[in-house]
């Protein structure tokens, strides 16, 4: 049973996000709103003109026509209004003075009125702007649908719904296939979006910036949540504090009416009183707690310090055939450095892990590794690594350290192996079940150098929070490629920005460097996601807007203000590198 007897109402306008935990119905609900499922009882009552659209989480393959065509599918209405209109203008020029001019002209200022207010004109802006948006370049417009991978595909379906604008926006999991670009320029799309959407994700930063409420589904009910995400979070554990209470109380009151009942059953005396007692435990609705949700803390192995040097690439050039994907890379890694490599899809974020992993080798340039580095690279294919013939808990088991054994069970449970569960072999797991376990897998291993490519892909917010806890408290160094906003923002103290055959590395945090990136005069790449609506200015950008004077600087002076900014921190590192190499030789001394 997913729902019993749920009453629930979306009014419009409004942006719901539906949370609950894996199986309780979520995708479900979806689905009968979006009417491919029927409910057993019950009705879905809504406005005879509502128009609905629906994103699934995948399983949407386009053809036939090429990419710009596919988008622009989604203005088919006015597409026939426009036919009509040319062949009324044909008509009029074949017969300008037939007996039915005046209609035609009637019919056809009517037509004409209703594509310009519905955007007709703009259709060719539009799909563009939306396809941008997206992470598709110009050159991809004219490329024929079934050219694109799963992934893509996902996304030619999302540009689709949002240039419909449906009254009533369903989407099941839409940021699994984008990137963080695109996900930001879709965020302030939904926060502008007209109409109401309802939608589920595991990313708790989108959800915080797009959403007005959270429908919470459990006990086969939804409660509403009105306010973010991470409000939500708040009241959701204070109602459950509460309703555990009055269910400990009423616990303790039925033990005392049955304890009464036991001792007293025989007794001809106390009759009357035990069955007034029976009669009233009959009336007692038992109080429904959902299980507690398990919070599973736990470490890395420890693993021998690496040297202050972990990893350096010097003048590194990778290229594919004709298509070069970086020129001349330097890059140097210290230890303790928590690094996200951020960029649009095929940029090359996979590609560089893959050669700082030493995995793949560059065609130039050279890759040096430090002393005393234990690496760890985990791939986006590391769940198709795993051994088909072995059971969930050999999976872990087999080769983990004698130290971690004890912690198989506990990790298993935190990524949602429980029970019979672990004994399933890995060979029969779905796609995001075989991830969870490898993202399990890694976390056994001693380390002192992770490097991470998408380890949050197909994680629940659940597991996630497991993963940021264990990084969090890892004492070595981070690389790491991650979709996943808020997991970037709790963890990266660098960001790689990858992209135009270059990597340039900005220290601070992903809020700080996209403040940073926007400061920049330099125009966009072409084919480089569009920027959505702008955002209320964050702390530095406010500070920055307070001290401007009322006459702007030239814009050529920007460059040589930024060059004198890097002389000036480069001697400040250098000196504090000096500093901190001769506390280390006294402490050595």
């Amino acid at each position: 049973m997913l729902f019993d007897a749920v009453t629930w109402q979306v009014q419009p306008g409004d942006r719901l996000g539906l949370c609950g935990p894996n199986g309780a119905g979520k995708t479900t609900l979806l689905r009968l709103m979006a009417g491919l499922e029927e409910p057993d009882a019950g009705r879905l009552a809504h406005p005879a003109d509502l128009t609905v659209g629906y994103l699934p989480q995948d399983g949407i393959v386009h053809a036939g026509r090429t990419l710009f065509e596919e988008a622009a599918g989604a203005f088919d209405e006015l597409a026939a209004v426009e036919a009509e209109m040319r062949e009324i203008e044909a008509r009029l020029a074949a017969a300008p003075a037939g007996a039915d001019h005046d209609g035609l002209l009637s019919r056809y200022s009517t037509l004409q009125d209703t594509f310009q207010h519905q955007g007709g004109y703009d259709i060719e802006a539009r799909v563009t702007a939306v396809l941008r948006g997206l992470g598709f370049r110009e050159t991809d417009l004219g490329r024929p649908t079934e050219h694109f991978s799963g992934g893509w595909q996902m996304r030619i379906a999302l540009a689709k719904l949002l240039l419909q604008r449906p009254r009533l926006l369903l989407m099941d999991e839409p940021t699994n296939h984008l990137d963080l670009e695109a996900r930001n320029w879709l965020e302030d799309f939904l926060v502008g979006y007209p109409h109401a959407v309802v939608l589920v994700s595991h990313d708790r930063f989108f959800l915080d910036r797009v959403v007005t409420a959270i429908a919470d589904i459990s006990l086969r009910t939804v409660t509403g949540f009105p306010g973010s995400y991470s409000a939500y979070l708040v009241e959701r554990d204070a109602r459950l504090a509460r309703l555990r209470e009055r269910k400990r109380l009423q616990d303790e009151e039925v033990a005392r009416m049955q304890a009464f009942i036991d001792r007293f059953r025989y007794q001809a005396t106390k009759a009357a009183q035990v069955q007034s007692r029976v009669k009233m435990l009959e009336k007692i609705t038992p109080i429904e707690v959902p299980p507690e949700r398990k919070r599973v803390h736990f470490k890395f192995p420890a693993s021998p310090r690496s040297g202050r040097t972990v990893l350096e690439l010097r003048g590194v050039r990778k290229a594919y055939g004709a298509l070069e994907v970086f020129r001349s890379v330097d890059l140097h890694v210290e230890r303790g450095d928590r690094i996200a490599l951020v960029g649009p899809n095929g940029a090359g974020k996979s590609t560089l892990m893959r050669i700082l992993a030493g995995v793949e080798a560059p065609d130039g340039g050279e890759r040096q590794l430090g002393s005393g580095v234990v690496a760890r690279y985990f791939a986006q294919d590391e769940a198709a690594r795993l051994d088909p013939s072995l059971t969930v808990h050999e999976t872990l088991s087999a080769g983990s350290p004698v130290a971690m054994v004890p912690a198989i069970r506990n990790i298993l449970g935190g990524f949602l192996f429980e029970g019979d569960d672990v004994h399933k072999r890995a060979g029969v797991l779905s796609g995001g079940e075989r991830t969870r376990l490898a993202v399990a897998r890694m976390l056994l291993h001693p380390s002192n150098t992770l490097l991470l490519d998408e380890p949050t892909n197909h994680l629940d917010i659940d597991s996630t929070n497991v993963l940021l806890d264990a990084l969090a408290d890892y004492g070595g160094t981070l690389i790491f490629v991650s979709h996943d906003r808020y997991f970037v923002d709790k963890l990266a103290t660098k960001v790689l920005d990858i992209g135009r055959g270059a990597a340039v590395l900005y220290p601070g945090t992903y809020e700080e460097f996209r403040w940073s990136r926007e400061q920049q005069p330099s125009a966009p790449e072409a084919g480089a996601p569009a920027k959505g609506p702008p955002r209320r200015p964050t702390a530095p950008a406010a500070r920055a807007k307070r001290g401007r004077t009322a006459k702007p600087r030239p814009a050529g002076n920007a460059p040589r203000r930024v060059e004198r900014r890097l002389k000036t921190l480069r001697a400040r590192i250098a000196d504090l590198e000096q500093r901190i190499g001769e506390r280390e030789e006294s402490v050595r001394a």
